[in-house]
């Protein structure tokens, strides 16, 4: 069985694995100020050409939006997401557990617009009894969406504006980020995302390291009890150092970006041997994630051999199904697909 279920089936990039095992006995200070996360965080701010950002390491995405988002509200606010956000479908209510609402918009792609949080934040604050209601405090989208989707300079930069006018906080969520980042049609970089967010996190579990977020505080009010809440919330990991090695690798030489840049240029040879085979996909993803629309039957014939994610049901003859590539997937079994894809 070849297995296109996720992005993160695999270990991790074998870099990492080496330099885990070079300084598994060497000693150094605990949560998060041995040197290699201090390197790791060098590199971070280098890549996003911005020495003024706060760096902390997390260990995995869930963790990751719950404490960001609960150092940012206060108790009576709520984030604002589509309704196909991370938080808001895949998280297990994680955000309401830390007793705040996810507020959510309408999406057909997986992205929010400005005027769309315009007209929620002007709705709330036009009722005569606002106070009863839970207030938009801040905006969550993620880049790239559950959808494969991600946003324009331009589309980030008219709801970032919107977001600085109304005083609600930015924040990203980039669990895939370098899959998105290296997309053939992607017009941002992570200097523009660090310009325009007041809080973004760069995805280690999904993008070659065995696990990891990395987040980075951008706006000054959001940085300095940043490590109460990590601690409060068990998310300062004693051996920060496991995490701190493993971006001082994925942010040496480009590695991040090379092998999330590859498992986007499989997931294109997948989505062509598709279209070419007259098999419609959900959505336009350019990224590690595609959607084709398959006949009963062709689903059966590809779950013989193929191991994917059943997305939804469009009706009682077609599904939309999800196959996901990774910083690991291997060009033979990317051909053996794109064979059986032809002969359906």
């Amino acid at each position: 069985m070849i297995n296109f279920q996720s992005d993160y089936l695999e270990g991790c990039h074998p870099k990492i694995l080496d330099k885990l095992i070079d300084t598994n006995f060497k000693q150094s200070s605990g949560y998060g100020n041995d040197e290699y996360s201090k390197n790791a965080i060098q590199k971070i701010k280098k890549a996003c050409k911005k020495e003024d950002i706060d760096v902390h390491f997390l260990v995995g995405g869930t963790q990751t939006n719950s404490i960001v988002i609960a150092s940012v509200l206060r108790p009576h606010q709520g984030v604002v997401s589509a309704t196909s956000g991370h938080i808001a479908t895949h998280e297990a209510g994680a955000i309401e557990a830390t007793g705040h609402q996810v507020l959510t918009l309408p999406s057909e792609d997986g992205k929010i617009l400005a005027e769309q949080v315009k007209e929620m934040y002007d709705e709330h604050w036009n009722n005569p009894m606002h106070e009863s209601a839970v207030q938009p405090g801040m905006v969550y989208i993620s880049n790239s969406t559950e959808n494969g989707t991600f946003y324009s300079k331009a589309e980030l930069e008219s709801l970032s504006k919107v977001c600085r006018e109304l005083g609600l906080p930015l924040f990203l969520d980039g669990a895939r980020l370098g899959y998105a980042l290296t997309s053939p049609n992607n017009d941002l970089t992570l200097e523009d995302i660090a310009n325009l967010c007041d809080v973004f996190y760069i995805g280690g579990t999904k993008c070659g390291a065995l696990f990891g977020e990395a987040v980075v505080i951008c706006s000054d009010p959001l940085k300095r009890d940043f490590r109460y809440i990590m601690k409060q919330r068990g998310g300062l990991l004693a051996k920060g150092r496991l995490l701190g090695i493993q971006f001082d690798v994925l942010f040496e030489d480009d590695l991040y970006f090379d092998i999330c840049g590859s498992a986007v240029n499989y997931a294109l040879q997948l989505k062509h041997a598709f279209e070419e085979k007259g098999i419609k996909l959900y959505g336009e993803s350019l990224t590690n994630q595609q959607f084709p629309i398959l006949t009963n039957t062709q689903l059966d014939y590809l779950s013989k051999k193929y191991g994917f994610e059943v997305w939804s049901k469009i009706n009682e003859d077609n599904t939309v199904v999800r196959f996901c590539t990774s910083w690991a997937t291997k060009k033979e079994d990317i051909d053996a697909l794109i064979d059986d894809i032809g002969l359906m």
